[in-house]
């Protein structure tokens, strides 16, 4: 992955995205001096069954505060779309355009939209038009002329993210190193605890879903354990 940024925005579709794959690298990252905000489309309202979603949502929210904490990420804004029904659609690209143009990253970093997740297994709609959403948004934001409703808040053009980085995507062309922050990953997931608590199976075990799939990627890249990325240039 490349090194030469100071600033990322990590859009996601719901709290826990960026825990079950990329919060090993950015705690790298804020580790090594670099400023990481994130940016969810909603409060993952939709994710618990036995919890309303009027409650779900603040729950998740102050889970999503503490988890990015742990990774030393402390700039976490929501944004007010429904989970579960988001849709890719224009005012979306406004909103993700304009989070780029207030936080004028080098780097964009998002969920996988891709049809299918590594192995094989369908993607859900969320994700997809999400992280598909966010590409587009990285060119609009570098464009006056593309939502001019933006430069009467205040928000000047910003043409200056380089790169999107789409984690756990099956088109994985780059990899980072988190042997070192492995520990902080689970960590980040731990802090979903009533999320968790909803689960059954291996992805209600942080330390052996996040192993079993950081091993997998670092066999790849050629170190211990590591999370992937389909980078691609702007």
């Amino acid at each position: 992955m490349p090194t030469d940024w100071t600033k990322a925005l990590a859009v996601v579709a719901h709290p826990d995205d960026l825990e079950y794959g990329a919060s090993g690298a950015i705690a790298r990252w804020t580790h090594e001096g670099r400023e990481v905000a994130y940016l969810l489309a909603t409060r993952g309202e939709a994710g618990i069954d036995s919890m309303d979603p009027a409650d779900a949502g603040p729950t998740r929210e102050r889970e999503q505060l503490a988890s990015a904490a742990i990774v030393g990420v402390d700039q976490v804004e929501f944004l007010q779309y429904t989970d579960g029904v988001i849709e890719q659609s224009l005012e979306l690209r406004k909103d993700i355009a304009a989070a780029i143009r207030r936080h004028r990253p080098e780097l964009v970093i998002t969920t996988n939209h891709r049809e299918t997740w590594p192995g094989g297994f369908q993607n859900m709609a969320d994700h997809r038009n999400v992280g598909a959403a966010t590409i587009d948004a990285a060119r609009d934001a570098a464009n006056r002329w593309v939502f001019p409703e933006l430069l009467e808040e205040g928000l000047e053009p910003w043409d200056g993210v380089r790169w999107v980085a789409a984690n756990n995507s099956p088109n994985d062309s780059h990899a980072v190193d988190i042997t070192s922050t492995f520990d902080k990953a689970v960590a980040s997931l731990e802090a979903h605890e009533t999320y968790l608590a909803g689960l059954r199976g291996v992805m209600a075990d942080p330390d052996t879903f996040l192993r079993t799939m950081a091993e997998s990627v670092g066999k790849a890249f050629g170190c211990e354990l590591a999370c992937s990325f389909e980078l691609i240039d702007l």
